[in-house]
């Protein structure tokens, strides 16, 4: 885990948020049917030091993008806190204090064909958070911020006048990789900002956003399900089953030496580009219900280490190897730590 003081700079604590799905209160007084209740995020902890890639992998449904809409504000937690710089993001607070806070982070969107106002020039779209914030003296100033966030994403200020339906959806992500850029955060959240690209622009967005965080300090917090994208991208890495973190550890740890039995399966997933004939386990099963999620360990009907102790205690984040691993086969020894490499990505 990062330094526990000078360094942290988004701490996330016993984050949980629950979604009541249930039907109507009438249908179910007629029909006897109980409440539902969504478990889309139960019980996280994560640090991210300053000027890192955080990154949160897992299947579809298992949360990753609700801790996303947690950490910049769209949801309210159902428990839990986050902080952010050292201010609770639920504490009281003036409402000029909030916006000072809210300024300092955003967010990049998975669609940048949904995420951008089609009626809006793109000029418009960049300036909005310049406007929002104050963050312009006058109408030049306003117009060189504009063009000045248009350059940095490798378009030109000339584009700011078209709208977005005139751009690749490579090009609609650099717009909105600018709109998150105008007011100057040192937080970005990217919620699969690639996934609906093609490969090879893919990597375009993905060298731009390493260069932009380089230049300009930012840290990340970067959710996906392309273990790829992941490893050319993150400095640490979360697992997230149903709403749980089981694993995080460094990058390079965590590809070589994996120790919970989903990220192995995980990682087995990736295409062997070496031919070296490792042995493979894909990910088997389906992920259960968040409404009715397993007892115990909720990977252990899938998991074929699991033993009786698993289906029936949750097991607690132990450290280990500069990461933690929420599993009673490693705690107990049952599941050795093996080296592994993947061909082309951990080679």
């Amino acid at each position: 885990m990062p330094d526990g003081g000078m360094n942290q700079f988004v701490k996330i604590e016993g984050l949980k948020r629950y979604f009541d799905v249930s039907a109507p209160w009438l249908v179910r007084t007629l029909e006897g049917r109980p409440r539902q209740i969504v478990q889309a995020v139960d019980g996280i902890d994560i640090e991210i030091a300053k000027g890192e890639t955080f990154s949160l992998v897992g299947e579809s449904g298992c949360g990753k993008s609700t801790v996303a809409r947690l950490v910049v504000g769209l949801y309210p937690p159902t428990a839990g806190t986050i902080e952010f710089d050292g201010n609770d993001m639920a504490g009281p607070r003036s409402r000029a204090d909030m916006a000072a806070l809210r300024r300092r982070m955003q967010m990049i969107f998975q669609d940048p064909y949904a995420s951008l106002n089609p009626r809006w020039r793109v000029f418009d779209i960049v300036a909005e958070p310049i406007r929002a914030f104050g963050l312009a003296k006058d109408k030049a100033d306003l117009a060189n911020q504009v063009g000045e966030r248009l350059r940095q994403v490798r378009l030109t200020p000339a584009d700011g006048a078209k709208y977005p339906h005139e751009f690749s959806g490579g090009q609609r992500q650099r717009i909105s990789i600018a709109r998150a850029l105008a007011s100057h955060p040192e937080f970005l959240v990217c919620d699969e900002p690639t996934s609906a690209l093609d490969v090879s622009v893919q990597a375009q967005i993905l060298n731009l956003m390493v260069d932009l965080q380089r230049r300009l300090q930012l840290t990340y917090l970067f959710i996906s399900h392309n273990l790829a994208v992941v490893y050319h991208i993150s400095t640490r890495v979360g697992v997230m089953y149903l709403g749980r973190l089981v694993e995080v550890a460094p990058t390079d740890t965590l590809f070589r030496r994996p120790k919970h039995p989903y990220t192995r399966m995980l990682l087995d997933t990736i295409p062997d580009l070496d031919m070296t004939g490792r042995q493979r386990a894909p990910v088997a099963g389906e992920v259960p219900s968040p409404i009715d999620p397993p007892t115990g360990c909720t990977f252990h009907p899938r998991c074929p280490f699991a033993n009786e102790r698993c289906k029936v205690e949750r097991p607690l984040a132990l450290p280990i190897e500069g990461g933690t691993v929420a599993c009673h086969a490693i705690e107990e020894g049952r599941l050795p730590v093996e080296e592994r490499s993947y061909g082309g990505i951990a080679a």
